[in-house]
């Protein structure tokens, strides 16, 4: 005798009706961006096809303002030149926060100074004996590459235009002239993000501005007598006011997060900071597109979530399905994203928020006097 079959719940259909997993046999002829659509359907590389998707169909609307944040050592590897100098160029990225020591190892490059695919497994010892230095697997010269890159920073910094208190952003704009020089004067295309944020008029915020070569250096002439200030206060209502700008007038905000240490949290805090702090009623950033290796689990800010995100005002809570994380080293993840974008969305024209830093701090200024006044 047959057990009677069990009466199918209304939501069984519901749970089943999305794509199926049955992808189609590779033949080595299909375009990149075709392969993460067709191919990628589980695990991480669901997410990472989830979220070059969202990247794509929402983050870059024309109404969309982006933020990137950048951590870990990704300019020694080679993502500055292959990955964010062409997002720049595409204007699909409009504002930037980085760590000091992206933008100094990002010099290297519109200095034309040699950083070479090296191997993990030699002696260090060795290595310091002969004087290269190793970053995993990049290998450079601490005489040619570090030392020199030292010097003409130093000497950069000693010019007239230096000799003042300023944003991070204006100390980068300002590095970024010489660095598009200098590639201009090596014959190199396009290979600094110093240079091709100085061009497109992206500014660039660094969270601990002591913390690299180019903050020890400023530091060193700072001991001699330099007028040079760094002002990480300015910093802070600079990027709040861009995220301000950014949510108004039917315009949205979005972050896409390599990383995260400092960076992440300098990118994400401008919301809690309108909201919390300057009295604003903002609801959070739109969408939210990260690629870490660090667990959630460790209560790190690194590996927090898009959701715990929400808690402290910096996601929108109506925006948390616009929100994407995926487990991926960056090196993996930055140039399949760059790719499938490039592929598959138009360039956008410049935002060029450096230029309407006074602008967009203004209209800061004048919503926090009125919300003071009640009006």
């Amino acid at each position: 005798m047959k057990c009677p079959r069990q009466q199918r719940h209304p939501q069984h259909d519901d749970f089943l009706s999305s794509r199926r997993i049955f992808p189609p046999g590779l033949t080595g002829k299909e375009p990149l961006a075709d392969v993460l659509d067709t191919v990628f359907l589980a695990y991480n590389a669901a997410r990472l096809r989830e979220g070059a998707q969202l990247f794509v169909r929402k983050m870059l609307e024309p109404e969309v303002t982006v933020g990137m944040s950048l951590a870990g050592a990704l300019t020694p590897a080679g993502l500055g030149v292959s990955c964010v100098v062409p997002l720049i160029e595409a204007g699909f990225v409009d504002w930037i926060v980085c760590t000091g020591a992206n933008l100094y190892h990002d010099l290297h490059f519109a200095f034309n100074y040699r950083l070479v695919a090296g191997d993990f497994r030699i002696d260090d010892r060795t290595l310091h004996d002969v004087g290269v230095v190793r970053i995993y697997d990049v290998l450079l010269s601490l005489d040619e590459c570090l030392i020199e890159t030292d010097h003409r920073v130093k000497e950069m910094l000693e010019r007239p235009e230096f000799q003042r208190s300023l944003t991070t952003a204006e100390l980068h704009h300002q590095m970024g002239k010489y660095a598009a020089e200098a590639e201009e004067k090596a014959g190199l295309p396009h290979v600094s993000i110093l240079a091709a944020a100085y061009r497109c008029g992206v500014p660039i915020y660094t969270s601990s501005p002591g913390d690299s070569t180019i903050g020890m250096v400023a530091a060193e002439t700072w001991l001699r007598g330099s007028r040079l200030r760094l002002d990480p206060l300015a910093d802070v209502n600079e990027t709040t006011a861009i995220y301000y700008w950014s949510k108004q007038e039917q315009r949205k905000s979005a972050v896409l997060i390599f990383g995260g240490g400092s960076p992440k949290n300098f990118v994400l805090q401008t919301a809690p900071q309108a909201s919390d702090i300057l009295g604003l009623d903002t609801p959070g950033h739109d969408y939210f597109l990260q690629f870490t290796d660090a667990r959630p689990d460790t209560g790190g800010l690194s590996g927090a979530t898009p959701q715990e995100a929400v808690s402290w005002g910096k996601v929108d809570p109506e925006h948390v399905p616009d929100s994407v994380v995926c487990y991926l080293d960056s090196t993996v993840a930055m140039p399949l994203l760059t790719a499938y974008a490039l592929s598959r969305h138009p360039i956008r024209p410049a935002r060029r928020l450096y230029d309407r830093r006074s602008e967009v701090l203004e209209y800061l200024r004048q919503a926090c006097d009125r919300a003071r006044s009640g009006d």
